[in-house]
């Protein structure tokens, strides 16, 4: 199966234990002086980290994330395209969040129509033929959503509770679109039946500051600049600004470079981010909005499509 699914010639199987397992691949592979071993330091299984320390002391473990990073900044018409896929995949799963949400449902019953309708979607892209055979259409990954005062938090899991009249319900699909491999950022916040004027006025400024940051992508400014663009309506609105206004995506979760103050990387045409618009007002609501694009020569393209405005659903 691995062999039908990569390019790469030369590939080593290995068990959990006994003659193939890992260790002894290991051993095998390296011999008796490796020399210097390419890592990925920050994410290294800390049982093979203690092998080296161990058996081969003398290898030379070598950081090779930078590197990467570096690699998987700018992606190729290619990528960008199964980036696309992903997206409509992402557009599927949350026209079936909102189509899911009402007066005492719970939370759940909104993540089950999520993973339901984002496998049907990504199944309509796939064959049975080839390598992708091998790839499952199957949305996994806990929902990551919350409603009510906790939209102030971030991250929660969909729970038991019941959805309240009036109450913001936030859908964040960071660990959920992907296809091929390709992840996505794409978060929406929806209120049930009505929305206050004070959650308006929070979410209004969560789009405007994420709305400010895209305008401003364009080959050849700061990732930081395009950062600070979210950060002045932030300020002008009265709210604390995020520590970042996005992160590049595409193989991994987080990739380089970042949208935040520091980030001196120049941005360049196939360059792909996740950017967001994010208000936390502490055990009260937040208001939540994020979208993915690549940057073309001229600024940006959008990856995912959804209403960019406040949505009421049910009224």
């Amino acid at each position: 199966m691995v062999a039908a699914m990569t390019w790469v010639a030369d590939v080593e199987t290995w068990e959990d234990m006994g003659p193939n397992g890992w260790p002894a691949v290991l051993d095998r592979v390296l011999g008796d002086n490796p020399g210097r071993v390419a890592i990925e330091r920050g994410s290294i299984p800390a049982i093979v980290r203690n092998w080296f320390e161990d058996e081969r002391p003398q290898a030379q473990l070598a950081d090779i994330l930078p590197i990467m990073r570096r690699m998987r900044m700018v992606k190729s018409p290619a990528e960008i395209e199964v980036m696309r896929t992903a997206g409509k995949i992402a557009g599927a799963m949350m026209a079936a969040a909102e189509g899911a949400l009402a007066e005492g449902a719970p939370e759940y019953e909104a993540a089950l129509a999520v993973i339901n309708a984002g496998t049907r979607e990504a199944a309509g892209f796939l064959t049975d033929k080839g390598w992708e055979a091998f790839v499952s259409p199957m949305i996994h990954n806990l929902q990551v959503m919350q409603s009510g005062s906790d939209t102030s938090m971030v991250h929660r899991r969909a729970s038991v509770k019941r959805l309240a009249p009036g109450d913001p319900v936030y859908f964040c699909f960071c660990n959920m679109a992907q296809f091929k491999l390709y992840k996505l950022g794409f978060d929406r916040m929806f209120f049930v039946s009505h929305v206050s004027d004070a959650a308006a006025r929070v979410q209004e400024a969560a789009i405007a500051a994420q709305q400010a940051a895209i305008a401003a992508i364009r080959p050849g400014v700061t990732a930081e600049s395009v950062a600070e663009a979210a950060n002045v309506v932030y300020r002008e609105r009265g709210y604390e600004t995020g520590y970042r206004t996005g992160r590049s995506i595409g193989m991994s979760y987080l990739e380089a470079p970042e949208l935040k103050t520091g980030d001196t990387t120049v941005l360049q045409p196939g360059m792909t981010f996740a950017v967001d618009g994010g208000i936390s007002v502490d055990g009260q609501c937040g208001g939540r909005i994020g979208d993915s694009i690549v940057v073309t020569e001229t600024g940006c393209e959008y990856l995912t499509d959804y209403r960019r405005e406040l949505l009421v659903v049910g009224r």
